[in-house]
């Protein structure tokens, strides 16, 4: 266990956490034997979109149609710009646009909890277990290792009062257990990822954090500012408790964020033509991708996009009822969308794109009890992602899984790798 007080130095955190961990970036982002140029440090932003709850493999990326009727499923695939390669027929913008897309089909982990496997995608690392503790009782805990965006605040802090990294438009707790792997961890608060709960599909959808109160103007705002250094750094009790300092950085945050009209901007939504917004899709997922754009473009260096809330994509009922209704047309039409945008501004070379869950669904079909229609259970054993931009080499397809997709046949990557690759992008080495 990380002691709370303990500190660190940024060679000591890399090697324990960030670029440090024992990966391998994947083979489109960095040389390898099919000759695909090294391009380490090409990324000025990531955007991960988290399929929170783990969509299934074998109904969105890596369908077998040839495998048994209890394994296949019920969609037929469809083919794509790829030769001989096939996705779900419920995604066919995707499939038009696997030109810009890189296929990981052999992603695998240990993991088959959603809170572990969730600390273990956001972070590349297991999730520290207290002693005693059972896998089901791990939630969210200053214990845990920070996830890319905390990660990336630690070691190369942003200069210009731009947050490094948003997440959107959900923070995942469900009842009393709250996910891990959401923020900075041991790192502690001053370098957790902002995090935005609101609608952006909300007509009346605006961050208060953003906005003065009527009547205070900037000149007054700093004016509060220096009285509130001045009894941070006096000799009041608060100074003298330890805390002044972590209110201070708090403090810096929030007027940084108040007087930054950068991302003010970002955040005005109603500002996109209507035929924009449309195309996106009119959803709380689609808005959240044309919002996750504009702070990219704001210059936010990591943007997490959740698509749904906890465990929207857990499909233990209604598999293919879930998907082809709202999850695979909603994800489908808002990643079109994104990826056009981000290619016309330039964006794109800039920009690392990584949609993935935190492990995929399990091969054979089952119906819970109690239970009328079917789904599929966890399974982190195979599991795909998706990864464009920055250098990535697009139409090809990384990895291959079995006649079932239930694990690798080649190289299986893991969380780890996929952290090594964001960390690779953003130009961030074991050598800071």
């Amino acid at each position: 266990m990380i002691h709370p007080s303990y500190t660190f130095d940024r060679r000591q955190f890399l090697q324990l956490s960030a670029a440090g961990v024992v990966g391998t970036a994947l083979p489109f982002a960095a040389g390898s034997a099919s000759g695909v140029e090294t391009r380490s440090g090409r990324a000025k932003s990531v955007l991960l979109v988290l399929l929170s709850g783990g969509p299934s493999q074998l109904d969105t990326l890596d369908p077998k149609p040839e495998a048994p009727a209890e394994v296949r499923g019920e969609f037929t695939p469809i083919g794509t710009t790829i030769p001989g390669v096939k996705v779900c027929e419920h995604l066919p913008k995707l499939a038009q646009q696997t030109g810009r897309w890189s296929i990981v089909r052999s992603l695998a982990h240990p993991e088959h909890n959603h809170l572990l496997a969730t600390h273990v995608a956001l972070t590349g690392r297991p999730t520290p277990l207290p002693r005693g503790a059972s896998d089901l009782d791990r939630v969210e805990s200053r214990n845990d290792f920070p996830n890319f965006a905390a990660a990336l605040d630690y070691i190369r802090p942003q200069p210009d009062g731009i947050p490094t990294g948003v997440s959107l438009p959900n923070y995942l707790i469900e009842g009393p257990l709250t996910w891990p792997g959401q923020h900075a961890g041991f790192l502690g608060p001053k370098h957790d990822p902002w995090q935005i709960r609101r609608d952006p599909n909300d007509p009346n959808f605006k961050v208060d954090a953003l906005s003065l109160q009527e009547g205070v103007t900037i000149p007054r705002l700093q004016s509060r500012r220096q009285l509130l250094e001045s009894l941070n750094c006096g000799n009041s009790p608060l100074s003298a408790s330890g805390r002044a300092a972590s209110l201070g950085e708090q403090q810096q945050a929030a007027f940084s964020l108040l007087t930054s009209a950068r991302m003010s901007k970002a955040f005005e939504l109603t500002q996109e033509p209507a035929a924009v917004r449309d195309r996106y899709g009119r959803n709380k997922f689609g808005q959240s991708l044309l919002l996750s754009r504009r702070l990219v473009e704001a210059g936010v260096p990591v943007v997490q996009a959740t698509m749904g809330i906890v465990q929207t994509w857990d499909t233990h009922v209604d598999n293919w009822g879930k998907l082809k209704n709202t999850l695979l047309p909603q994800l489908d039409q808002g990643l079109a969308a994104l990826m056009d945008d981000l290619a016309a501004s330039g964006l794109l070379e800039q920009t690392l794109v990584v949609v993935m869950g935190e492990f995929g669904r399990t091969p054979k079909i089952s119906t819970l009890p109690g239970e009328k229609i079917p789904g599929r259970d966890h399974w982190a054993s195979a599991y795909s992602a998706l990864f464009a931009g920055a250098g990535v080499r697009g139409g090809q397809v990384v990895g291959q899984t079995d006649y079932k997709a239930a694990y690798p046949i080649s190289q299986a990557w893991s969380p780890a790798d996929v952290c090594t690759t964001i960390y690779d992008a953003l130009g961030v080495s074991p050598e800071v």
